[in-house]
């Protein structure tokens, strides 16, 4: 059955997001923070990093950083208040940055005073592999993922930097347990899919050298240690946007008009990424705009009539520029996307009525 969490609207169909008792479990998880001691976590912070730090000019840590609002934050506590010199990694999606994104992604560099290393996939391997997760799991971006989070890694490790923080933990979005370390979930999802699940989709052995993993020795020589920075600091998009607009951080306000978002300064990157983010409507009958509204409702920024309201008007919409720029870089026609799509659509959740799929049930019953 389809359900809304009472407390913040987000639906029981997210995935790794347990409900109970009509609330779901990121709200209960934000609940906890009123009895965190966030100076005795600030106190943590601070030790961790004063015992990795370099008098001799080095890089103390490596941050992987997309440039945006948390990217911003994140630098602003690693580097201003901390007193680190981080080396910022960046990996990017195979879509076409927007102006805001680029601009936001040499502000870090330069604002911060931080040397950056910009790593980018094959596109031709890119395309034959988003073109594989799309067809089959209507889930385009897993190989990406997969280079997004072993990239920074690989080359922070082989430079010999042992320390690095993650943004936000998943027990934000609703995991049953709040980890202080991300080196455990790095290291899973640096493995999770082995060379030959990419090979069987359409890779070449030589082309995977961006998404092989350290090895065991590497591992035990460099003993890394990351840490999520939102187990330190009480974590909100909101919160990052104000430190990141200090810094020159820029949002898409003037750029571009988004369809389905309820807001303009979150995964502002690149266009054909929105995209990404919608396929989850069909599978699980809702996507971005819900996750926005549900995390500005637990954050008190947003109120419940407020929150359905933006839901029903922008949960089902998908930008039309985004689903162009997916189309023209995968090299489908309209057509062909939404003859893909139409494979996945939820029959608990949705019913056809002639050519489209609405929702069985009113979101919000009266």
């Amino acid at each position: 059955m389809f359900e809304m969490c009472k407390k913040c609207l987000m639906p029981n169909t997210r995935p790794e997001t347990p409900f109970e008792g009509g609330g779901c479990q990121a709200c209960k998880n934000f609940d906890t923070r009123k009895h965190v001691n966030w100076e005795e976590r600030l106190d943590e912070f601070k030790s961790i990093c004063n015992r990795h730090k370099q008098n001799d000019g080095n890089w103390d840590c490596f941050l992987p950083v997309s440039g945006g609002k948390d990217s911003h934050a994140m630098v602003y506590w690693v580097k201003e208040v901390m007193g680190m010199n981080p080396l910022l990694i960046t990996t990017g999606d195979p879509f076409t940055t927007t102006e805001a994104g680029s601009k936001n992604y040499f502000n870090l560099g330069n604002t911060f005073n931080c040397d950056q290393i910009l790593g980018t996939v094959s596109p031709d391997l890119a395309r034959r592999l988003i073109r594989a997760g799309f067809e089959e799991f209507l889930d385009p971006l897993r190989f990406i993922e997969q280079v997004l989070n072993t990239i920074p890694f690989k080359i922070g490790s082989k430079l010999g930097i042992s320390l690095s923080f993650k943004g936000e933990s998943p027990y934000i979005y609703g995991a049953v347990k709040e980890d202080k370390s991300a080196l455990e979930q790095i290291l899973y999802r640096t493995t999770q899919y082995d060379a030959d699940y990419w090979i069987k989709r359409g890779a070449k052995k030589e082309e995977l050298n961006t998404i092989n993993p350290l090895s065991d020795e590497e591992l035990s020589s460099l003993n890394p240690e990351c840490y999520y920075m939102s187990y330190f600091v009480p974590w909100s998009s909101v919160s990052n946007r104000r430190i990141a607009q200090r810094y020159g951080f820029v949002d898409i306000t003037h750029e571009w008009k988004r369809e389905g978002c309820v807001e303009d300064f979150e995964q502002i990157d690149s266009m054909a990424y929105l995209t990404h983010l919608w396929l989850k409507y069909p599978k699980f009958g809702f996507q971005r705009a819900s996750d926005i509204v549900s995390r500005r409702i637990r954050e008190g920024n947003l109120s419940i009539e407020e929150g359905k309201n933006l839901i029903m008007k922008y949960d089902h919409k998908l930008d039309q520029l985004a689903l162009k720029d997916f189309n023209d870089f995968l090299g489908y026609s309209t057509k062909e996307f939404w003859d893909v799509v139409e494979g996945f659509w939820n029959p608990k959740i949705f019913r056809k009525d002639g050519i489209a799929w609405e929702m069985k049930d009113s979101r919000f019953p009266v």
